[in-house]
């Protein structure tokens, strides 16, 4: 197989195009601790979760830069993490809507 750009962006080492796979452990803490905010919304336990979620997300994205399958994933870990980051510098939450 000729390896042109859209198999370096596209393909994983087995020759698949990898868009999407199967959450991690990480994207998985993610979603449950933002779930939960949503129920939890003030007090102790919406900080500790907003927490959880951020370092949760923060973890998936820094693994997908520096280990995804191809250049899409790394490119979409390098997004989210740059997302993450902008989020709690200028107050949106990981949800995406803004903190008033």
């Amino acid at each position: 197989m000729k390896n042109t750009l859209f198999d370096k962006i596209f393909r994983d080492s087995d020759g698949k195009i990898v868009l999407a796979q199967m959450p991690n452990l990480p994207l998985i803490v993610w979603i449950a601790a933002s779930l939960l905010k949503l129920v939890l919304t003030t007090g102790v336990a919406n900080t500790g979760l907003d927490a959880l979620a951020f370092g949760s997300l923060f973890t998936w994205a820094w693994l997908e830069l520096f280990q995804g399958v191809n250049y899409f994933r790394r490119a979409l870990g390098f997004g989210v993490l740059i997302a993450v980051i902008a989020s709690k510098t200028v107050g949106i939450d990981t949800l995406g809507s803004f903190a008033l």
